[in-house]
Formats: structure tokens, C-alpha cells, sequence
């Protein structure tokens, strides 16, 4: 069953709106060429809440999440910038930094970042955890053109690529949101609880377009022993 999907992602390059509830993407190798586009269901969006959940073993620089415009290729970017232990959300090319985290590898990571293009508040969420409120950027509204790339990193609106910026390992739970999400809605999401979707991005109504080796899997990342044992009598 794997295979097949595999082997239809890769033979059409494109999917419609799919329920990817309990699914996650799976970026098996470092390329400049694999990812997945993802098209939103609104565009003109004067304040961002991006919600995800990412599993890797990379230590290097990595792209978490890229949207582009034509005239700014970071409009909207975050980025695990490996060297120096921090991540980075970009807004219009400016950025804030967030030091400190438990950036561990192979086990999921929760983050969520929102802005706020009226006050030019940027803040980051890392698993269940608010932090520090940063000023980046007020300006107008992020572009009505975005091209909203997964496992890599968009120097132009839509391409050039980097394989040392590409993203290894998968990825669950993509939403994103017009507004800044309230603290309980995120500590929902974070909890995996009952949260309102995405209305810019829905995990659970998602278009988008596959390009090169990426699969679609299912989440479990283990096996609960004792329902199996208890199954067997």
C-alpha cells in the first residue's frame, strides 16, 4: 500500500484536497529538488499563525517552512539555523532569533510561529511553550502571490533550491492561519486536542503538489504493546 501511494505521488506530481488526518510527509534524502507545495486556501493575509510538527536527525541549516513572494523570497520563512542552535522566522527578509531550544534530534518537534503585520510581533511556540514576544517587521500584508514550499528552502518565488538547506525527516500537522491564533488554541494544537483548523493551510483538507522522492505515511511511530497483547485473546 505504501508503494502505491509513492508510486502515484510520483507519477502524477500532484494531488487535490486530501485529508492527511494521522499522515505525515516523508523527506527520505537530502535533494534540490524534492518537496511539496502546498496552495492556500486564502491569500492577502495581514496577520500569519504557521503550526507544525517536524522529526529529524539533521545537523546542519534546514528549512522548517518557506512561503515566497515575487519580490521577497523569505516573506515568510522558518528556519533551523544549525550552527549557532536557534531558529529563525523571517518576515520579509528581516528576522528575529530564538536560542536555547531543545532542538533534539529524532523526535518531534511542535512549533508555531504567528505575526502580527499592525504591531510587527513576531512569536515562536516550541513544544507547548510560548516564548519571547520580538518586534520584526509592521507593514502591509503578506503577498496575495505566496508560494508555500515544505522541505526546502526558496531563494526565488518558487525555486532555487539548496540541497545543504533542504529538510531530511517528516513532517505532520500543517496549518496555518489568517489571524494569531489565541495561547489556548495553540497549547490545543501542541496537546494534539480538539483545535479549530487551519482556514489558510488545513492538514485535514489539504491541495498541494508533490515534486521528486517524498511519501505520505502514516504518523505511528510505535507500537502499543499491550493493545496488541490484549488483541490477541
Amino acid at each position: 500500500m505504501k508503494f502505491l501511494v509513492f508510486l502515484m505521488m510520483l507519477v502524477s506530481n500532484a494531488a487535490g484536497l486530501l485529508d492527511l488526518s494521522g499522515k505525515m510527509f516523508t523527506f527520505p534524502e537530502e535533494t534540490n529538488t524534492a518537496h511539496m507545495k502546498l496552495i492556500p486556501a486564502l491569500v492577502n493575509l495581514q496577520a500569519v499563525t504557521v503550526c507544525h510538527r517536524s522529526f529529524t536527525d539533521l545537523k546542519r541549516d534546514h528549512s522548517l517552512f518557506s512561503l515566497a513572494s515575487p519580490t521577497d523570497n523569505n516573506e515568510f520563512l522558518v528556519f533551523m539555523q544549525w550552527g549557532v542552535q536557534e531558529i529563525q522566522p523571517h518576515v520579509r527578509n528581516l528576522r528575529v532569533e530564538y536560542r536555547g531550544l531543545d532542538y533534539a534530534p529524532n523526535k518531534w518537534n511542535s512549533i508555531c510561529t504567528t505575526w502580527d503585520s499592525s504591531s510587527g510581533l513576531v512569536q515562536l511556540w516550541f513544544n507547548g511553550q510560548p516564548l519571547m514576544k520580538r518586534y520584526i517587521a509592521n507593514t502591509s500584508p503578506l503577498t496575495n502571490k505566496p508560494s508555500i514550499i515544505l522541505g526546502q528552502e526558496q531563494d526565488t518565488h518558487g525555486g532555487a533550491f539548496a540541497a545543504d538547506q533542504s529538510f531530511v525527516g517528516m513532517m505532520a500537522d500543517v496549518h496555518m492561519w489568517n489571524y494569531v491564533l489565541s495561547a489556548c488554541e495553540i497549547q490545543k494544537y501542541m496537546k494534539e486536542q480538539n483545535f479549530t483548523p487551519g482556514n489558510v493551510l488545513n492538514w485535514a483538507a489539504l491541495e498541494f503538489q508533490s515534486t521528486g522522492r517524498v511519501l505520505i505515511e502514516n504518523k505511528e511511530m510505535s507500537c502499543d504493546l499491550d493493545k496488541v497483547f490484549m488483541n490477541g485473546l
